[in-house]
């Protein structure tokens, strides 16, 4: 009698409890994250990089209203772009350890800076601390024959690296990693 009393309770209580079925869940964000690893190839397992970052759209505006010349950007939208290296690497020349970054950069006409800062889980750049900096090279900035809406990094061979590329629009930044 007890058991059946205790069931009878627990049925009432589901049918008058929406909190299980209620959960709302958020549309697709505007600017989805994305991962680009290197090496690419989806049948290799051990990478040597790799990047979280979450991808802006242009949607007819400039990569400058976005991106602003001059200023620190967090290569990305949303939370600041993480890259992280698993072995030690030369990058843009420098050597750096392995290990997580914040990835910022400030865009230029000719060429890009790139930042690898040792403050992780940041949003956008606002908290953005110069002083954490393990890293600022310069990276070469070109034209693609293709533009790009949506902002995307994505890795081009080298001999004995990579090189990682950002695209956006025409714009290509291309930035040598060593290993």
């Amino acid at each position: 009698m007890k058991n059946l009393f205790t069931i009878t309770l627990m049925i009432i209580a589901m049918c008058f409890t929406t909190d299980a079925t209620a959960q709302k869940f958020s549309g697709l964000d505007k600017s989805p994250a994305d991962i680009a690893s290197y090496p690419s190839d989806y049948k290799v397992s051990e990478k040597l990089v790799r990047v979280i970052y979450s991808r802006p759209q242009l949607k007819g505006r400039s990569i400058t209203e976005l991106a602003p010349a001059g200023k620190v950007w967090r290569t990305g939208a949303n939370e600041a772009s993480e890259i992280t290296f698993y072995k030690d690497a030369t990058v843009g020349g420098k050597a750096v350890a392995a290990g997580t970054y914040s990835l910022f950069t400030i865009p230029g006409a000719n060429e890009w800076t790139i930042i690898l800062n040792k403050n992780l889980n940041q949003w956008g750049a606002y908290s953005y601390q110069e002083s954490a900096d393990v890293l600022r090279v310069p990276a070469k900035v070109s034209k693609g024959s293709e533009s790009l809406d949506a902002f995307s990094i994505a890795y081009k061979d080298m001999d004995k690296g990579t090189n990682l590329v950002l695209g956006w629009g025409n714009t290509r930044v291309s930035l040598p990693i060593v290993f």
